[in-house]
């Protein structure tokens, strides 16, 4: 005997199903006989009560298809968003990597200038190699490379402060010596520090380097010509065509540092501020027999 449940739950489904059946074509596969229409409802009714059946508590992604087993999930799309907890917000990029969209004034008036530096430098280095346009001028520039190095500067110095015999030229030696160490010194340290690269043009045969003299910045050429012109301007007595000639050596130096590729024009522009500036610093703490009177005693010793 039939439920008396389903009979109640099955009546609206049979009359809506004769409603149908009456509106389609003579000859459907609906029109049929009474166990033909019983069959067509019970059918609905076991659809509707599969539909019923999801409580309200069921969990969604039973009828959702997960993201891994779409069709449209590629490799590299954005997986979809399930309903689990929310996701931990991605790790934030570290400052270098981060593209800076309001860069400032300074940061592109520096911009501005590394480029232009640059492009001057590599269109002023007509002597980096045999093949470049001013290439048969590159040995008078490598004499002149020779004439601003520093292992030739302290040799001199130290031979000529051995063979010295008066207070005033030992004094006046001491210190270009001391002038000189000085520049070796903050030199090194500040190419160490800043760590720019030779320009690309450049040829790696210079005259005796040392381990930073793979490095730029400040050119060491530049520093020892402005300082060892502004002492010999200032503690020697020479004729206004020495003199002139001294300044001429000097500018020349640190142009051929640019005509031969070994640095950019920055790096000559800054070696002769610091070189400059170096003279005052031997100046203030010169050494004299009477703040170095252990040192000058030494020297009278030998």
């Amino acid at each position: 005997m039939p439920s008396p449940r389903r009979n109640a739950d099955a009546r609206p489904l049979a009359a809506a199903a004769s409603s149908s059946s009456s509106s389609s074509s003579p000859g459907s596969p609906a029109r049929g006989g009474g166990g033909g229409g019983g069959g067509g409802g019970g059918g609905r009714f076991e659809f509707q009560s599969l539909l019923g059946s999801r409580a309200p508590g069921a969990d969604p992604t039973c009828a959702r298809l997960r993201a891994p087993e779409s069709p449209v999930h590629r490799r590299g799309s954005c997986p979809l968003a399930g309903p689990g907890p929310s996701q931990a917000p991605a790790a934030a990029l570290p400052e270098e990597d981060r593209m800076d969209l309001n860069p400032s004034f300074l940061g592109i008036a520096l911009r501005s200038l590394l480029a232009i530096d640059l492009w001057l430098s590599k269109r002023l280095g007509v002597c980096a190699g045999e093949s470049s346009s001013w290439g048969s001028v590159r040995p008078l520039m490598k004499l002149l490379e020779i004439s601003g190095h520093g292992i030739p500067w302290l040799l001199g110095t130290l031979y000529c402060l051995l063979r010295s015999d008066s207070w005033a030229g030992r004094e006046v030696l001491t210190n270009l010596l001391f002038a000189l160490l000085l520049d070796l010194l903050l030199v090194a340290l500040i190419k160490g520090l800043v760590r720019r690269r030779r320009p690309a043009h450049n040829q790696m045969d210079m005259f005796v380097t040392l381990s930073v003299d793979r490095y730029s910045f400040p050119s060491g050429h530049a520093t020892r010509a402005a300082l060892v012109s502004r002492f010999i301007l200032n503690h020697l007595v020479l004729a206004i065509p020495l003199r002139v000639l001294v300044v001429l050596w000097a500018f020349i130096v640190g142009f051929s540092r640019v005509m031969l590729g070994r640095h950019n024009v920055t790096d000559v522009a800054f070696g002769f501020f610091l070189g400059y500036a170096q003279y005052s610093i031997v100046d203030y703490c010169w050494l004299s027999p009477h703040n170095a009177r252990v040192l000058f005693l030494l020297w009278n010793q030998q």
